[in-house]
């Protein structure tokens, strides 16, 4: 028998009485669950109102549940809301505000549920409705939470309710005095004020000596009730306790100046509270406390110009969010700033949309930032040096090389050592961008020892961009050596951003290299973490678009390659743009779509022509030269090859060469010389496999036998090039490789060892229909696959019949869960 009582703190004198006789004489078997809240006890200490006399015999067990850790409290957040609109900084805000009691988490989480971008901010690339910590800020208390809170206060006298308005207020731990001083009562009145609001458990003890509220909504819910002069009171009086604190907590000594009146205090805190944050490497920090002070109204001009220049300056190290470029926007565009001010804001703010978001306007504001800082050697050479970076699609590499050499000009002039290190980190990042084996020379000497944070935060975006340029040459070994060397000097510098873009590039060296376990959930771990900062989220896009290609899920490869160049290529990086373009050729090749295949390859080949840095068409070209050949454009394939190895000679890039040989060996191939593109084939895997380049390498190993078995169809050898890449695909999870691969094995079943008759399978798939398993669970249509594995789609529709049937499942979704099992068994 069980017996199960919930909220026994409810419970009346009759109900309770009946309970107590119960427990004292229970029946034989009888098992009880009492639940209750302990603060909410008609008499502290006593469940059911009285001593109970519980028999010698019974087993007693007092259990008491704590808050759910953060863990589980994102747990529930992502169950209840789906983990693409839960970034870090929300769910990290949804714990600390809620506090972790778990009905204050799912009623936080039902509010939230229909919440949509807040006002100002841009929607992000993937998942557009997408949650942050302005969010949970900005939500209501829930209703059942405020009714409990006010219900307590109620029943409060007048010197413990102001003492709990007192800490409402202060919404934080706090001693016994200092509740005391803000409440406006004396040391005798505040203890037992104290005294009664813990009893009446309104109030907690949150430490040794500190008191508050158990979770900021309970905070916030008092402090709703107050009025505005009982307001203004309370916070003058808190920051005069906050005055008395050491270290001084500027940023919360701020926020209650404002409340209180004390403007000219409250400006002097906010510079004291970013100045500290600054110097600590708390960008971020400085950043939001500067974007509030600046979008209010009281401040006047001159502290409007020096506050703006602090927070062009942060958000350059920082993230940056959608208020900030608000803010600096209207800043720039502020007649009455005089130029030199505005100009040096429009430097960051150049930077800060160029680097972080990829916004033509960016170019734009540094170009314009030249002039206005025309009278700022100093700074004009860091607005040139900007505007030498060859990334982005604004002219071709001539101008951004015209750029770089008035930048080393104007830097030498100037004498500045900080402008002197920013020009040569840009320097490297031009130089190996573009494959110039000087790059690496000019990267040992940038002065990464330096004592001087603003120098060593340039030396360590000149180590973070050399690890990008380095991914896109080919140079894999290069670049985890200055993985393990680049975060750690954008942690020493401060400079968060740079911290963060180096875990994208780690993602796309992992996916070229072929570490591809557990590569796409960390890939879509980061796109949610940094979604709304889309050049920061590109590469991890494209790694997650190549991955759902060789798995055979082309409707997410679709989706995640449009995402990495976001609405426009042309406020795409180069390097990107041309990747993307390579992948979405061979995704139209694979759907026999010539005529979308045919305009992606125009489209990433202008690119890559405009800019003319030919190292960055290694993803895109070979693609580029099958499309073309595949809608019978062969002279014009030639072509291409000739204009991208003119374009790569002389440059140390090893991918590129590598693209180059396959190229070769895709029109050889195309002129029917089969012995001849087997070679090349092979030299391109030969040359792959070196870098390492596993998945492209597997390729080859296919191609190669491709071709040799269309010159020579009875080879074993050619059969084994086969039999390789299938294992090598398969190790890393290329599922729809491995299928059709094992569709031109089967394509030659004279190699094979001849059979014993026709093998039974019964209620086991056979290994024709656990390929259609896979791919159909991978979410490509019948005709889909019917491509991929040489069959008719009527085969294909009978496969997958059969397959569900055996699996016990009903839908082609189900598929690819139970086949995976089955492969793990």
């Amino acid at each position: 028998m069980l017996l199960v009582a919930e909220d026994v703190h409810r419970a009346g004198e009759q109900d309770a009485r009946a309970l107590r006789t119960l427990v004292e004489h229970p029946p034989t078997g009888l098992r009880a669950v009492l639940t209750y809240r302990s603060e909410e006890l008609a008499h502290p200490g006593l469940v059911l109102r009285a001593p109970v006399g519980y028999p010698a015999e019974m087993n007693l067990l007092r259990l008491q549940l704590g808050p759910l850790d953060e863990a589980a409290v994102h747990e529930m957040a992502v169950e209840a809301l789906g983990e693409d609109r839960c970034s870090a900084q929300f769910l990290s805000r949804l714990y600390e505000r809620s506090g972790g009691i778990a009905q204050a988490v799912a009623d936080l989480l039902t509010e939230l549920k229909t919440a949509g971008p807040l006002p100002g901010v841009r929607p992000t690339v993937i998942g557009r409705d997408r949650l942050t910590a302005r969010h949970v800020d900005e939500a209501a208390v829930p209703v059942r939470l405020t009714e409990l809170v006010v219900g307590r206060m109620a029943a409060l006298d007048e010197e413990t309710r102001r003492l709990a308005w007192a800490a409402a207020v202060l919404d934080e731990a706090a001693t016994e005095d200092e509740l005391s001083s803000v409440a406006d009562l004396s040391a005798d009145s505040g203890r037992n004020a104290l005294t009664a609001a813990l009893g009446e458990a309104v109030l907690h003890e949150l430490g040794l000596g500190q008191y508050g509220f158990r979770m900021p909504m309970e905070a916030a819910a008092v402090y709703q009730l107050l009025a505005g002069p009982v307001r203004r009171e309370l916070h003058g009086r808190t920051a005069t306790v906050l005055e008395a604190r050491r270290p001084t907590p500027w940023a919360r000594l701020a926020r209650h100046q404002l409340a209180s009146g004390r403007t000219t205090d409250w400006l002097q805190s906010v510079d004291a509270a970013a100045h500290e944050a600054v110097e600590s490497g708390d960008h971020q920090s400085a950043i939001a406390l500067l974007e509030d002070t600046l979008a209010n109204p009281l401040v006047a001009h001159p502290n409007r110009a020096r506050l703006a220049l602090m927070l062009a300056r942060s958000a350059y190290s920082g993230l940056r969010s959608d208020q900030t470029v608000q803010v600096l926007r209207r800043l720039v565009d502020d007649p009455e700033l005089p130029a030199a001010v505005r100009g040096e804001i429009r430097l960051d703010l150049g930077l800060l949309l160029g680097n972080q978001l990829g916004q033509a306007t960016g170019y734009v504001d540094l170009i314009k930032s030249v002039e206005e800082l025309r009278g700022n050697p100093r700074l004009a050479a860091r607005a040139m040096a900007a505007l030498a970076l060859p990334y982005w699609p604004h002219g071709p590499l001539a101008d951004n090389l015209g750029w770089l050499a008035r930048a080393e000009t104007t830097a030498a002039e100037s004498g500045d050592t900080v402008v002197q290190a920013a020009v040569a980190a840009n320097k490297v990042t031009v130089l190996l961008s573009v494959g110039d084996p000087d790059g690496w020379r000019q990267l040992a000497g940038l002065p990464r020892q330096s004592s001087d944070p603003e120098v060593l935060q340039h030396a360590a975006r000149g180590v973070c961009n050399a690890v990008d340029a380095a991914i896109w040459l080919g140079e894999y070994g290069r670049a985890r050596e200055l993985l393990a060397e680049g975060p750690r000097l954008a942690l020493r510098s401060g400079s968060v951003y740079q911290e963060q873009t180096v875990q994208s590039t780690e993602l796309h060296l992992d996916m070229v290299t072929g570490r591809w376990a557990g590569l796409a959930s960390r890939s879509r771990a980061y796109v949610t973490e940094v979604g709304d900062t889309p050049v920061a989220a590109g590469d991890a896009m494209l790694v997650l678009g190549v991955l759902a290609l060789a798995k055979g899920d082309w409707a997410q490869a679709s989706t995640w390659l449009s995402a990495a160049v976001g609405s426009s290529e042309e406020r795409c990086p180069v390097p990107l743009a041309a990747a993307t373009a390579g992948g979405r050729i061979r995704l139209a090749l694979a759907r026999e779509d010539l005529q979308a295949a045919a305009r992606e390859t125009s489209d990433g080949w202008d690119a890559v022509r405009a800019k003319g840095v030919w190292v960055w068409a290694t993803e895109l070209a070979p693609w580029a030269v099958e499309a073309t050949v595949r809608v019978g454009e062969l002279d014009t394939a030639r072509k291409l090859v000739v204009e991208f190895a003119a374009g790569i000679e002389c440059r140390q890039a090893p991918a590129a060469t590598a693209a180059l040989m396959r190229c070769h060996a895709l029109l050889a191939e195309a002129d029917g010389a089969f012995p001849e593109a087997a070679e090349h084939f092979r030299h391109a895997r030969d040359c792959y496999q070196s870098l390492p380049r596993p998945y492209d390498a597997a390729l080859m190993a296919e191609a190669a036998g491709r071709c040799a078995l269309a010159s020579s169809p009875s080879t074993t050898a050619d059969i084994a090039e086969l039999a390789d890449a299938v294992a090598e695909l398969e190790a890393l999870g290329a599922t729809w490789d491995v299928a059709r691969v094992r569709a031109e094995l089967r394509a030659h079943p004279g190699n094979e060892r001849p059979a014993r008759g026709r093998p039974r399978y019964d209620e086991r798939l056979s290994p024709r229909e656990q390929e259609v398993a896979e791919l159909a669970g991978a979410g490509l249509s019948n005709r889909e696959i019917a491509a991929t594995l040489h069959l008719s789609p009527r085969t294909v529709e009978q496969h997958v019949a059969r397959a569900l049937r055996k699996l016990g499942v009903a839908s082609r979704n189900d598929l690819a869960l139970k086949t995976h099992d089955k492969r793990v068994r």
